[in-house]
């Protein structure tokens, strides 16, 4: 599933900004919307425990790939303002609600010793897929003369005949913990939320505009945004499993410490750098410090009651989304007078994501959740 996941995305988004720029003449404005509409999901994705109550988990998984291979295959056949907006919502209900089952599904299925590890696997499994598409991307164009149109519906029908495979291939897999079937926040989670929430601001800069950069300011085409993919997802291939089997063994509060230091560094760096060269190694380097966020993931499984893994999972990923809905919007805006100030405050985001990931104490579980700040009873609202 990680792999038709990332097939269909990875063709979604390596051509998303040669696609509006060349096709739908965007402006940062303009990105910047549609960013916040593809996170307008996300932002939904709390109702994921509703449709629970009526579908299993791993079913659910099963129809959001879908959801994601449709939207993707049908991209190109929409070049405007409006129908860009449309799809992009579609492809994106699709990936989000995905994502949601995924980590509940993982952090049921994984043990607390082996989730680290896991998850690592899952990340460098994912980056193969993508290696399969940016090697094909940096053909499609130049060599094999395919349309836009033909490289989102090879992508799309991709995932949706991985997913048929799945469907039918595997069993059903059932989790030992029965899961909550209805929306609660404890307060004893809140660091988690917080690391959450700031974790989904933070990324937008560079989800929306580190890429934008690359092609707006230095003129990547697709051949060059593929190739940059490329190195990435090596780099993730090689390293994430390691990287979770480092965070396993280093703890939570270091391996935090240790990527947002990384990313103060690397979004200062993208508002002053004049180099192509020197901008493309940033985003690599960008790009293999946010393998470092499984940290939040394990550390929330190890202080979280088992059967909250999958009302909390939609309750996280729509927290991790509310800065997602307005910053891509308001960032854009800010984008067309100065964007050095947009990488200036993705710094700061990563500032307080430090400060907040120094609470994490060094043996994190049930009772001990964070170093200052504890709470005294246990309470769920919902």
């Amino acid at each position: 599933m990680t792999v038709a996941m990332t097939l269909a995305f990875a063709t979604w988004m390596a051509l998303l900004n040669n696609f509006v720029i060349e096709k739908a003449s965007f402006s940062g404005a303009e990105i910047g919307m549609l960013q916040s509409i593809r996170e307008i999901p996300g932002f939904l994705a709390f109702t994921a425990v509703l449709v629970l109550l009526i579908i299993k988990e791993q079913s659910f998984a099963y129809l959001s790939l879908a959801l994601l291979g449709i939207g993707v295959a049908i991209a190109g056949y929409f070049p405007s303002v409006v129908g860009l907006y449309l799809t992009t919502f579609l492809m994106s209900v699709g990936f989000h609600y995905f994502e949601t089952v995924k980590q509940s599904l993982s952090l049921q299925w994984l043990s607390i010793d082996e989730a680290p590890k896991v998850l690592g696997q899952l990340i460098a499994a994912g980056s193969m897929a993508s290696l399969l598409v940016y090697g094909f991307l940096m053909l499609a164009q130049d060599q094999f003369g395919l349309t836009y149109q033909a490289i989102y519906l090879i992508g799309g029908n991709i995932c949706l005949g991985l997913t048929l495979f799945a469907w039918l291939a595997f069993p059903r897999f059932e989790s030992t913990t029965t899961q909550r079937k209805h929306l609660l926040m404890r307060k004893r989670y809140w660091l988690y939320y917080a690391l959450t929430f700031m974790g989904g601001a933070r990324r937008q800069i560079f989800v929306v505009f580190a890429g934008f950069l690359m092609v707006e300011k230095f003129g990547y085409s697709v051949s060059d945004v593929a190739a940059l993919y490329l190195v990435n997802h090596l780099f993730n291939w090689a390293f994430a499993g390691r990287i979770g089997a480092l965070v396993g063994r280093i703890g939570e509060r270091r391996a935090l410490t240790f990527e947002y230091c990384g990313l103060i560094c690397v979004f200062t760096a993208y508002a002053f750098v004049d180099n192509a060269y020197w901008a493309a190694g940033l985003y690599v380097l960008d790009h293999l410090f946010f393998s470092l966020a499984i940290a939040i993931k394990t550390y929330f499984q190890k202080i979280a009651d088992p059967a909250d893994m999958a009302s909390t999972a939609g309750v996280a990923f729509t927290i991790n989304h509310i800065a997602a809905v307005f910053i891509p919007a308001l960032f854009g805006l800010i984008w067309l007078v100065s964007p050095m100030t947009v990488f200036l405050l993705g710094a700061v985001m990563a500032a307080i994501s430090l400060i907040l990931a120094r609470n994490i104490p060094r043996d994190p579980r049930e009772g001990n959740e964070v170093v200052l700040g504890k709470v005294s009873s246990i309470t769920a609202t919902g």
